[in-house]
C-alpha cells in the first residue's frame, strides 16, 4: 500500500466510489433504457409518496434546485409526470406521477431491484450488508 503522504489515484474514496457509480449506470440503463436513474428516482419516490412541491421532491431525491427540474421536465415531456400550480401557492408547481408514468414504474420497480442485485452481485450477502450499512452512514 502507498505511504499516506502519496497520493494514489485508485486508493481515493471519489475514484472508486465514481467507477461503481459508472457500473451501476451501465447496468441499468441495459435494464432500462427507457429512463435514466434520477428520472427512476423521481418516479420511485412520487410512487411512494404521492405528488409533492418540485422543491420538495427535490430533497427527497437528494437534487439540487436547478437538476430536479431539468429531470422534472424531461419526465413532463415523456408524459409520466404532470406539474401544476400548487393551489396554495401559486409560486410553487406540485408535481405528480401521470396513468403512464406510474404504469411505467410499476412495470420496472422489479428490474429496479434486479440493477441493484446485479450491481452488489461481486459481494456475498453478509458484504452487501455491511457495505450498504457503510455507505448509509456516509450520507
Amino acid at each position: 500500500m502507498a505511504k499516506h503522504t502519496d497520493y494514489a489515484l485508485d486508493d481515493q474514496v471519489g475514484y472508486i466510489l465514481r467507477r461503481v457509480t459508472q457500473r451501476h449506470l451501465a447496468i441499468f440503463a441495459e435494464a432500462i433504457p427507457e429512463i435514466t436513474t434520477t428520472q427512476f428516482a423521481v418516479l420511485a419516490r412520487l410512487s411512494q409518496m404521492g405528488p409533492l412541491s418540485q422543491n420538495h421532491l427535490g430533497r427527497e431525491t437528494s437534487m439540487d434546485a436547478a437538476t430536479v427540474k431539468g429531470v422534472v421536465d424531461r419526465l413532463t415531456k415523456l408524459g409520466l409526470t404532470a406539474t401544476r400550480p400548487d393551489p396554495e401557492d401559486r409560486r410553487r408547481l406540485t408535481v405528480s406521477l401521470t396513468d403512464e408514468g406510474a404504469r411505467l414504474f410499476a412495470r420496472r420497480k422489479e428490474t429496479g431491484l434486479a440493477v441493484s442485485t446485479a450491481t452488489l452481485a461481486p459481494l456475498d450477502p453478509a458484504e452487501q450488508a455491511t457495505f450498504l450499512a457503510l455507505l448509509s452512514r456516509l450520507t
